[in-house]
């Protein structure tokens, strides 16, 4: 995460880990607004967990620390969605082991992806990834920005049959896979997409997130921030005067908030790496949302920083 909010967030997190310290806490705290994935109705929260970035390399005790502190917290304020990859550098094998030290596989809704050339490479990557996480079933496993989208769907679907994973998907994050990426979604039929969509990176609202409502697929957001380039545009900047009318007390649930208000939108999955980021984050799950008219504001808001 990036230093602008870190400095942002210090007198949050300091008041908010003294005031919700416990489960006790937690549990005085509004519910999390749910959606549900359409193929089977099944509701999950609004707001996930994505482990890039921070994950990656953590090894130490010191790195561990706080990266199980947010799952703990995660948890306790009732998260569910936690996502992942293989690519991710260690993520797999770290959420893996925070998962089992804090024993809450159970309350957790697992995505992963699978990034492999070959149909022989694609089985060892995912059977990797069904060690790594330390679980016999994987909630949803999508294929990572179209690798050999064919062959490596048709394995998921075997496993999916089988019972080993319980949701098929496919992600993108690029605009240039977008064409390639809609046609694949008019073809196949999939549970999930997942796609990189932000307050000033609105392209996959033209035709990608609509198509999956026509197609009955769930949406899931990566790099709901922008890769940080709302936090720069905002920086410094206070919060406006309608982020009040939908209960937003951070610039990050007003970003996210836009995102999760759309209809179409299932679950953003902002990474987070420090329990105070949870606690802010998660509020975007709470409260009220944006309406059309002010959707459409907060756009021209941010298209004029």
């Amino acid at each position: 995460m990036h230093a602008t909010r870190r400095t942002a967030l210090v007198a949050l997190g300091a008041g908010l880990a003294a005031g919700l310290a416990g489960r006790g806490a937690a549990a005085q705290q509004p519910a999390l607004i749910r959606k549900p994935i359409p193929s089977s109705g099944e509701m999950i929260p609004v707001i996930g967990l994505g482990s890039a970035r921070r994950y990656e390399e953590a090894r130490t005790e010191e790195d561990l620390a706080p990266l199980r502190e947010t799952f703990r917290r995660f948890q306790v304020l009732g998260g569910t969605v936690v996502d992942t990859a293989p690519s991710y550098g260690n993520a797999e094998a770290i959420m893996g082991g925070l998962v089992a030290d804090l024993n809450i596989r159970p309350d957790l809704f697992i995505c992963t992806k699978v990034g492999a050339d070959t149909p022989e490479q694609g089985r060892a990557q995912i059977e990797q990834s069904f060690r790594n996480l330390r679980t016999e079933r994987i909630d949803l496993l999508a294929v990572h920005n179209l690798r050999d989208i064919t062959n490596q769907l048709a394995i998921l679907r075997e496993l999916k049959a089988a019972g080993r994973i319980r949701y098929v998907g496919a992600t993108t994050s690029f605009d240039r896979q977008y064409e390639a990426f809609e046609a694949m979604m008019r073809r196949e039929t999939l549970d999930a997409i997942q796609i990189d969509y932000a307050l000033d990176n609105r392209n996959a609202a033209e035709r990608i997130i609509p198509l999956a409502k026509e197609r009955g697929m769930a949406v899931f957001i990566n790099l709901p921030f922008g890769r940080g380039s709302v936090f720069r545009a905002t920086q410094g900047k206070p919060l406006p005067d309608w982020a009040a009318e939908i209960d937003c007390t951070s610039w990050a649930q007003v970003m996210l908030k836009y995102l999760v208000s759309h209809d179409a939108v299932t679950c953003a999955v902002p990474g987070m790496a420090q329990a105070r980021y949870v606690d802010d984050n998660l509020k975007a799950a709470q409260g009220r949302m944006p309406d059309a008219a002010l959707r459409r504001r907060m756009e021209q808001f941010i298209d004029a920083l």
